[in-house]
């Protein structure tokens, strides 16, 4: 299990695009279980849609490839700190089943497909109560800065 704060170790990302709140299981080189909790409170609110507030497609992408992140960089024993930074290479397959809204935990789940070189292919999915919300395959790409 993870909390916030190392979480934070993990990612470079602080608010508002931190989009992970805890890591509630983690097998290095294989998984990851993480959730976000989606508050009326988030800034995309106010703009995303103020009458029917819905969490945008692509902070969902966002979220699930910071969780891809997190074991991807723990997996591989690196942090931001080590000069090292986890980007977004790619996405395929994305799909979108169920609105995410205020009051829903957003259950983040990636599993390591392949890595080759630095470059890692997730496969993702985000569930409301267990209900498909979104699925993608994701590649993230571990490069220094």
């Amino acid at each position: 299990m993870m909390d916030v704060n190392e979480i934070r170790k993990y990612l470079p990302h602080r608010y508002p695009f931190l989009l992970i709140d805890r890591v509630v299981e983690i097998v290095d080189g294989e998984s990851i279980i993480a959730y976000k909790n989606i508050t009326v409170n988030e800034e995309v609110f106010n703009g995303h849609f103020p009458q029917a507030p819905v969490f945008p497609g692509v902070m969902i992408i966002e979220a699930m490839a910071q969780a891809s992140g997190i074991l991807g960089f723990k997996s591989m024993n690196k942090t931001p700190d080590d000069g090292s930074i986890y980007l977004f290479a790619g996405i395929d397959d994305v799909r979108f089943k169920r609105q995410v809204v205020p009051g829903d935990r957003l259950q983040l789940e990636s599993r390591v497909i392949s890595s080759k070189r630095g470059i890692w292919k997730f496969e993702c999915k985000a569930t409301v109560d267990g209900v498909l919300a979104a699925s993608a395959t994701i590649l993230c790409a571990d490069r220094k800065i």
